[in-house]
């Protein structure tokens, strides 16, 4: 077998849970240690060291052994014009790129590492250089997929593995308690804005993400699922990602397209709906035990009623679950959507989730850097699996 050394390449899937005021959170990062070059906190490399293929292990960091630190004078007050975008308009609690910012010690044109803004008025604006996750407990763990002696000091894809595990997780959350301003700008206008039908008239047979992130999917939903529940499945198509054999009761699809529904095989029933017009579901109270969205939410242009209108056909404490990628229509993706971060994009979903005020034990889960199956068609293009989003919770009615 062979046994992790230091002289080891490792594939390696870290989960990284931590909690914030608004929701429980797990970042999965999929990834290939280089054990003789890579950086690992300390505890968690010497934990690693012997273990095989199947072995996990478990370190818990509290947020002062400062894993990733919080440096105050990385909060700094600037200008308004420091923030040079004509395109872009600055907005309380989002990210951007730093190479936005002028004037500032250490910042250069076309850097990507993101700021928030943590505070702006007609003057100025607070910018906050910090990871988001620097002020909070961390619990990771790692699960071992593979392990070879390196032929060369080469393979590795993490130099610094907090670097990468960090890279995005904390978007997802308020800033300083205090909601995100995705709703000052014309948030739900989109390219295309002719009749939704027209656009989705003719089927498209299609798989909208990859396989394996396919499979992340499935995976999540089975979490959800026990026999005899009655499932629905909100913005159909012609596959649902509901594990086979799970058991259920039914499984109802609404969607735009009845050829695309008519050729899903799991589907006990469908309706054609657009929820754009009439966000109110064609269906009786309490009529369902689990609500499920696929890499659609983007697409919705009133949120906030089809929201509350879930919690009307969903059973007390039947779950509402969304899952999502980095890809979409153009023509029909909101207007805030493609300029997010993709972290942040769960935190768009989340705030759904909150002004609704009818969910609880919210969730979000974020799953990336999974191999892209050699079999699908982008490969060797995009040598990654598509990454996986997910928010959800629970009904309180």
């Amino acid at each position: 077998m062979n046994f992790i050394t230091d002289e080891s390449l490792a594939d390696i899937e870290f989960q990284m849970s931590w909690k914030s005021d608004e929701a429980d959170h797990e970042d999965r990062l999929y990834t290939k240690i280089n054990f003789g070059r890579d950086i690992l906190p300390p505890e968690l490399f010497a934990q690693l060291i012997g273990k095989a293929p199947g072995d996990c292990i478990e370190v818990s960091y509290g947020k002062d052994e400062k894993l990733l630190p919080s440096v105050p004078s990385n909060e700094i007050i600037l200008k308004r014009n420091q923030f040079s975008s004509k395109t872009v308009t600055p907005q309380y609690g989002r990210f951007y790129p730093r190479g936005l910012l002028k004037d500032v010690a250490n910042v250069f044109p076309g850097n990507l590492a993101p700021f928030r803004i943590i505070g702006i008025d007609d003057r100025t604006i607070i910018a906050d250089l910090n990871n988001p996750l620097a002020n909070h407990d961390l619990n990771l763990k790692a699960v071992v997929h593979g392990s070879v002696i390196k032929p060369s000091d080469r393979g590795g894809e993490c130099s610094m593995l907090m670097d990468c595990l960090a890279d995005g997780p904390g978007m997802q959350i308020r800033g300083n308690g205090r909601a995100t301003d995705f709703f000052s700008e014309d948030v739900f206008h989109r390219e295309d804005e002719t009749n939704d039908g027209l656009f989705y008239q003719n089927p498209r047979f299609v798989n909208h993400i990859d396989s394996k992130a396919r499979e992340t999917v499935s995976e999540l939903y089975a979490s959800f699922i026990t026999p005899g529940m009655d499932v629905l499945d909100l913005m159909s198509a012609w596959r649902s990602h509901v594990p086979e054999n799970s058991g259920i009761k039914s499984l109802v699809g609404l969607g735009m397209n009845a050829e695309e529904m008519k050729q899903n095989p799991q589907l006990t029933d469908f309706r054609v709906h657009d929820l754009n017009i009439n966000p109110k579901l064609p269906f009786d109270d309490n009529s369902f035990d689990l609500v499920i969205c696929t890499v659609s939410v983007e697409y919705l242009i009133r949120p906030d009623d089809v929201f509350a209108d879930v919690t009307r056909v969903l059973r007390p404490g039947g779950t509402f679950v969304l899952t999502f990628s980095n890809r979409w229509f153009p023509p029909k993706v909101i207007n805030v959507w493609p300029g997010l971060h993709e972290f942040e994009r769960m935190g768009l979903v989340l705030e759904y989730f909150i002004r609704s005020g009818k969910f609880s034990d919210l969730h979000t889960v974020s799953s990336k850097g999974w191999p892209r199956p050699e079999s699908d068609k982008y490969y060797p293009e995009f040598l990654k699996s598509d990454p996986i989003y997910a928010v959800w919770g629970k009904n309180i009615a």
